[in-house]
């Protein structure tokens, strides 16, 4: 029998997965297991803007506006990753009080009622944002600063349709320990898949 310990460090485990949920979160798993390059990334780009501007004393706007706009792409691959591992911040202080059951139901609702209709508005309005900078060829104020900014504002919402799909599973896996609908499949154990 597991220590209350052990299952605290396995959040979510409880959850059982149906195929369709064990796919996706695989799906995304491995988006985010790539995009944590990105990390790297931004601090090599960090370290060569330090390095330029404060050794050879020469600033660079690009630079600077590449290690943002990475940071932020990495933060928003990052989203969908910490929904699938049960790794993001609750606010539901009551919740470790409740049965599993209940959690699922509120979980379930939540997603359903809040959480996704919330997102699909928000990545209606940014695609609208990316398409606009796409149609204008926008660029950086800054003379020396980057084009193309289509680019980035299209992570926006690229990122939020992919927590969108992450928390969409994780509904899946709600109604699969509420209503056996979906089917709960032999990897419902993994609670984490790791490929």
């Amino acid at each position: 029998m597991p220590s209350p310990t052990s299952a605290a460090h396995a959040p979510g485990a409880e959850l059982p997965h149906n195929r369709l949920s064990h796919l996706l979160d695989r799906g995304i798993v491995a988006i985010g297991q790539a995009s944590a390059w990105l990390w790297i990334a931004v601090l090599l780009v960090v370290l060569c803007n330090v390095f330029s501007r404060f050794i050879l004393a020469r600033g660079s706007i690009a630079l600077e506006e590449l290690s943002w706009h990475l940071f932020g792409a990495a933060t928003m691959f990052s989203l969908a990753y910490a929904v699938v591992r049960d790794d993001h911040v609750r606010v539901d202080v009551l919740r470790e009080k409740f049965s599993l059951r209940t959690q699922a139901w509120i979980e379930l609702l939540g997603i359903a009622l809040l959480a996704l209709p919330v997102i699909a508005l928000m990545i209606d309005s940014l695609l609208a944002y990316a398409y606009t900078a796409f149609v204008y060829q926008e660029h950086s104020q800054a003379p020396s600063g980057l084009p193309y900014r289509f680019l980035f504002k299209s992570v926006l919402p690229l990122g939020l349709t992919l927590t969108a799909i992450a928390l969409f599973a994780r509904a899946t896996r709600c109604s699969t320990l509420l209503l056996n609908f979906p089917r709960a499949t032999e990897q419902s154990t993994d609670a984490h898949p790791h490929s």
